[in-house]
């Protein structure tokens, strides 16, 4: 809820100071419980107790990374289960959150494709697992350098409307106060929703999954493109109203043998033409059941130098491969620890 929904969920019957006590505690002071709230008077925090629940996600299973990424499996209130994970370093920390329960779009390099989709996630869904990532490692926004990136399970432009409406919550200088230039989209292409998405005042970065070179090889790998044509693709990342301080980034899964030889990349790089953006090469991160190999590190630095003599081109670390929370690992894998 934002203000103007708790100001309506709280009637006339309370002051309209309340609605704003109310969104501090929720989202800059981050309570567990309506106990917490010591400022409103114990008969209103029973009744918000009984008629509106917190709602945060419960955390189920904690998976840590031998790099300190740590891949959290949280139940929602319906017992569907979705997956967020926390990315340290020295000077800042990223959030990777899910926006839907599973995934529709079928990338052929995904482990979370192959679940399919169950269903949307709210905007207290998305914002819940932010903050439940903050809380659980002890961290506050602006203070703290945090970016959040909408990579997780899920095509967030499939689930706009929540997922602009958690982004406002997550900007708004009232509550977390994350600016919107640390917060990221990516899509898989979902060509009317960039539009729409670029319409928007309040609205995160945006980030293309590319993945292929040419229209045949982007529609045996993203089947999406079968329904959105990369030409197309292309055309909606050019009319794109970019904000003055931002690029496009463009995402570019690597599979060994398929789409990462020279003539990829010379081929890229007549795709990015004349756009402001940036490329982020991503060496396929594996999973059983993926028919696909990740190529060689040299393989790689030769298509980054190739594409990087237009476009700023980098290479994206993975992190917590061990526990599959790198990027396309999301597939709620359990992990067993065998002793001795």
């Amino acid at each position: 809820m934002d203000l103007a929904d708790l100001t309506n969920a709280l009637g006339p019957a309370e002051p309209a100071f309340r609605a704003a006590q109310i969104y501090d505690a929720v989202y800059r002071q981050r309570v567990e419980n309506w106990e917490a709230v010591s400022n409103l008077p114990k008969p209103l925090r029973a009744r918000l107790a009984e008629t509106l629940p917190l709602g945060l996600p419960a955390i189920e299973k904690r998976y840590v990374s031998a790099d300190g990424t740590v891949r959290y499996l949280l139940r929602l209130a319906d017992g569907k289960t979705v997956e967020t994970v926390w990315m340290p370093e020295a000077d800042r920390a990223t959030i990777c959150i899910s926006s839907q329960v599973g995934c529709a779009v079928d990338c052929k390099f995904c482990l979370t494709a192959r679940m399919g989709l169950e269903r949307n996630l709210t905007a207290g869904e998305i914002v819940g697992q932010v903050l439940l990532a903050a809380s659980s490692q002890r961290v506050t926004a602006p203070v703290d350098r945090l970016n959040i990136v909408m990579m997780g399970q899920g095509e967030p432009l499939l689930n706009l409307a929540n997922v602009i409406k958690a982004t406002r919550l997550l900007t708004d200088p009232e509550g977390m106060g994350i600016p919107p230039r640390r917060i990221t989209l990516s899509t898989a292409g979902i060509v009317p929703k960039i539009a729409e998405l670029g319409r928007e005042t309040i609205r995160p970065k945006l980030a293309i999954s590319l993945n292929a070179s040419y229209e045949d090889q982007r529609r045996e790998l993203m089947p999406i493109t079968r329904k959105y044509h990369l030409k197309d693709l292309m055309e909606a990342c050019r009319a794109y109203p970019l904000r003055t301080w931002e690029k496009l980034t463009f995402e570019y899964v690597l599979l060994k043998g398929v789409n990462d030889n020279d003539a990829d990349a010379r081929r890229v790089v007549q795709l990015l033409a004349h756009l402001n953006c940036k490329v982020n090469l991503i060496a396929l991160n594996p999973g059983p059941g993926i028919p696909f190999e990740t190529p060689d590190p040299a393989r790689v630095a030769t298509f980054q130098a190739i594409v990087r003599r237009a476009v700023p081109c980098f290479v994206r670390k993975p992190r917590g491969l061990d526990v599959f929370a790198a990027c396309g690992q999301l597939k709620r894998m359990e992990l067993v620890t065998i002793a001795g």
